[in-house]
This record gives structure tokens, sequence and C-alpha cells, in this order.
């Protein structure tokens, strides 16, 4: 497997990294084995200040960490700031409630009592992806740093420079060696470590097929995964919805980004009542989107994370429109140069028939249902073999809650965009994983929960 940072804007090769040799490899797992041993004797309280200078460490230097980021998989560089943060703000909320998060559990039994404990298993093998290059990585290291797991990460191989630049910054904050190691590695490597005893959990956020791969190699292993795989997440606009939110909110949750995120809405499904208006209004809001460097302030959509995405995204749309789609809005022609910029699109008439209709559009491309009723809306989400997010607008809170109930997704957002908190969980349901991550079901995802029974 080749480690290279290409630009996404402009197609040049920025760096190439070596890949990890076995030796490399094993040093990791020592090490890695030695700092689980060690925090089993070590204060939480000292976990917690470690995490805290982290924080710090991108707070103080967000700039830095962001051009890597934007240069490494093209987001807008204003989105690269805010990726930093929050990813200092995942850290922080461990930092400040890993203890209270892990404290023993007490039951109530006859004649006897007992109680849980939440202990470190061993070292967790985490795949990440590129789309959020820091953020992504946190949410696994975080939580199983408090507990006492170590983590060693293989990143996506377009983002080698971000993957290095997250090492270093926990470098600079003083954390153990052992506690957090990238490598450059091949899939075999990942496959021989997930063998290791040492390693204890598994955590992928990517594709179902990587998904499917890393989960058979995790359970042929007897160790414990959590799986993120992605959505066709849907915007579902009732009749009542306050109509200029849901439009800011929907080009938000579509083009933020540039569409690659996991939750984005792909998928809005329209009351028929107001879906002419909101097809002109996020019309609009397309229009005024302005592709360019993302390291411009004045670029508003980035580009693809790559050549291969521009082009898988073309034939995926070029496979929707052979389907019975229309594009109604957007320019579909491919934008040609070595960068992988990609026009935003607004599609409608897709079937169940369609090839695409069940398939994630990892891009600015918005599919559009209109819908007579709430009865339908929910019938089309659920029509679906992912179900990680959605977002449901009404000016009435009580009828939308109701609808997210019906909803087979892992998290549902009313009048707001859905995304990630450390305070809450986050994870999916069918073809979108298992597991979550972050709060407090995340950092007891990979804990022993010990039973302690006593007279």
């Amino acid at each position: 497997m080749t480690y290279k940072a290409i630009n996404p804007f402009d197609g040049k090769l920025i760096r190439e990294f070596p890949n990890a040799t076995d030796l490399e490899v094993e040093r990791a797992l020592e090490n890695a084995h030695e700092f689980y041993m060690d925090a089993k004797h070590q204060p939480i309280l000292e976990r917690e200040k470690n995490l805290k200078k982290i924080a710090d460490e991108l707070r103080v230097n967000t700039d830095y960490y962001a051009k890597i980021l934007t240069l490494n998989m093209g987001k807008l560089f204003e989105e690269s700031q805010q990726e930093v943060i929050k990813t200092a703000e995942f850290a922080e909320y461990y930092a400040q409630n890993g203890d209270s998060l892990l404290k023993n559990q007490p039951y109530e039994i006859d004649n006897n009592y007992a109680y849980v404990e939440y202990d470190s298993i061993g070292a967790i093998m985490a795949v990440e992806p590129w789309n959020f290059p820091f953020m992504q990585v946190m949410r696994v290291f975080a939580p199983n740093y408090i507990i006492g797991n170590p983590t060693i990460l293989k990143h996506a191989s377009i983002v080698p420079e971000a993957a290095q630049a997250f090492e270093e910054a926990l470098i600079k904050a003083d954390l153990p060696i052992g506690a957090f190691k990238n490598l450059f590695i091949s899939y075999d490597q990942v496959n021989r470590i997930i063998a290791d005893p040492r390693v204890q959990g598994v955590a992928l956020t990517g594709s179902e097929r990587a998904g499917m791969t890393l989960a058979a190699e995790a359970g042929r292993n007897l160790k414990k995964s959590t799986m993120e795989l992605g959505g066709t997440d849907v915007l579902i606009v009732l009749d009542d919805a306050d109509l200029k939110l849901a439009i800011k909110n929907a080009i938000s949750a579509r083009l933020g980004n540039a569409g690659q995120a996991c939750t984005s809405a792909k998928r809005f499904i329209v009351n028929q009542k107001v879906y002419n208006d909101f097809i002109e209004g996020i019309s609009a809001e397309f229009a005024k989107r302005r592709i360019g460097d993302p390291l411009d302030l004045n670029t508003t959509l980035a580009p693809l994370s790559s050549k291969s995405a521009q082009e898988k995204l073309k034939k995926q749309v070029d496979d929707a429109i052979s389907g019975g789609s229309k594009v109604i809005w957007g320019d579909n022609n491919k934008i040609s140069g070595p960068g992988a910029s990609f026009n935003p699109l607004i599609i409608s008439g897709m079937t169940p028939d369609n090839p695409m209709y069940d398939q994630e559009l990892f891009g600015p491309v918005a599919q559009v249902l209109s819908v007579k009723d709430d009865i339908e809306a929910i019938k089309i989400a659920n029509y679906s073999n992912y179900g990680l997010g959605g977002a449901i607008y009404s000016t009435d809170v009580e009828r939308a809650q109701s609808l997210a109930r019906h909803i087979e997704t892992g998290m549902v957002a009313i009048n707001q965009v859905m995304t990630s908190h450390a305070e809450i969980p986050f994870g999916g349901v069918k073809k979108s994983g298992y597991g979550r991550e972050l709060s407090d079901l995340g950092i007891k995802e990979f804990a022993n929960a010990k039973t302690i029974l006593y007279k």
C-alpha cells in the first residue's frame, strides 16, 4: 500500500511515506502492551491531564494542523479549522469526564452486594478514514486512552501527513510511549495485528466493504469490534417546516466537507406542498457556491478528496441518470484537469429500480423526492439497507419526535444538522454498522465490564 499526500485541488504530489516494516509493527505492539500494563497502576487523573495538554496543543496551533488537513484531503480551510477545534473538544470532554464515566455501577441482589467496574482490555487496532482525519482518530483514541487501552492507527493512505501530524501533536503533549502509534501499514499487516493476543479490539470507520472484511477478521480472532460504515441519510421536510431553516441546513448538510461525510444529508424527502419552494430555495443556494482552492477563503465548495473519488462519483451520477433519474439543477460535465473538483448537482426521480437507489453518493450531489404525507416519508426513509442518521424539519416538535421513533437509524436530528457531539452516542444500525463512539457508551465499548460480588 502506497501512502502519498496529493493535493486534491491541483493533483500535485506533496510527499510520499515509506511503509512500516514488520520490525516496526512488533515494536509498536511491544510498546502498546507495556503502556497497557503500566496504565493499570496509573490514576486516571494523570491521563486526564495528558488529554487536556493534547487539546491545548491543538487549540494553540489550530492553523498549522488545519492546513495539513486541507492539503491532504481538500476540505475548506475554515472547515479544517473547525475540525481541529472539535477534535480538541473531544479530548477535553474525556479529560473532564473520564473518571466519572468509569465509576463503578452498583447492582441490587438479594442477600448480597454487587457492582460492575470498567477495566481496560488491551490494544485497539483503529482503521480510520480520510474525510475527518483528526476527528475520527480522536473519537477512538480519547476514550480508550482514558480507560488505559493503547491505540494503533492505520489511517487512510491519502492522508499520511495528517496521520503523522496527529501523532506529533500527542508527542508534543508528552503522551506516554505506547499509548498511541501511527503506522503506515498494509492490510496484511493489519490482519496480523488483529490476530496478535496483545490486541483486543478493532475500530473501523469506512466503507461497507471494508467493514465486512475487518469485522470478519475480528470475528475470526474473537476480538470485539465497532463499525461505523456510512449511510444514505435522509433530510425530511414536512409541510409545516420552517422552510428558510430547512433550506439553510439542507445546504450545510449536503455541501459541508464537499458532501463527504457519513452523516451528510443525501436524500431530501420533501412534502409535496412545499416541494417546489424547497427546490427553488436549494437551487439558489447551490448556485452561490464557488469552486476553487480550498486554502482561498473566497472558495465555498472544496474539491473531492482525490481524482479516484471524482471519477467514482461521476460514474455513479451517470448510472443514476441512465437508470431514470434527472438532473434538475447543475452541470453534470466532468471538470477537466488534474484536480478533483466536482460540480454540485440536484437530481430527482430516483426510484427503487435505479442502480444507484441505495448507494451512497459521497460528494455534492443532492437527491430530492416528493412525498404526499408522513407515512410515505417514513416508508422511503426506511427503504434502505443503511441506517446511520437523519433529520426531520417541522415546527411541531412532537410530530417530528413521533416520526423520529419510526426512522430506522442510530441517530435523528430535529430542526438541526446531524453532527457528532462528544456528550452523545454516535453510530448506526443495519449496514451502517454497530457499536457507538463518544459519550459514556463510547468509553465502554472496549471495556471489561467486570462484575464484583461480595457480602
